[in-house]
């Protein structure tokens, strides 16, 4: 596997890993959206609540 393979690899698990616990954090996920606006609502809504967050997660927290 070329070393640039290896490198994109290793980030993707790092930014999949601060996605997900923002997803956890935020209540961003949802199963099944019946609609798009109800998409973006939630989606807008788990924004502005990771912004209101005094403590955020942060690759520090996780890994170091």
């Amino acid at each position: 596997m070329p070393l640039w393979d290896k490198l994109m690899l290793r980030k993707r698990s790092i930014i999949e890993t601060i996605i997900d616990q923002l997803k956890n954090i935020s209540q961003i996920e949802h199963s099944r959206h019946r609609s798009i606006p109800n998409f973006l609502v939630n989606l807008i809504a788990g924004i502005s609540a990771y912004g209101l967050k005094e403590k955020k997660p942060s690759i520090t927290n996780i890994y170091g």
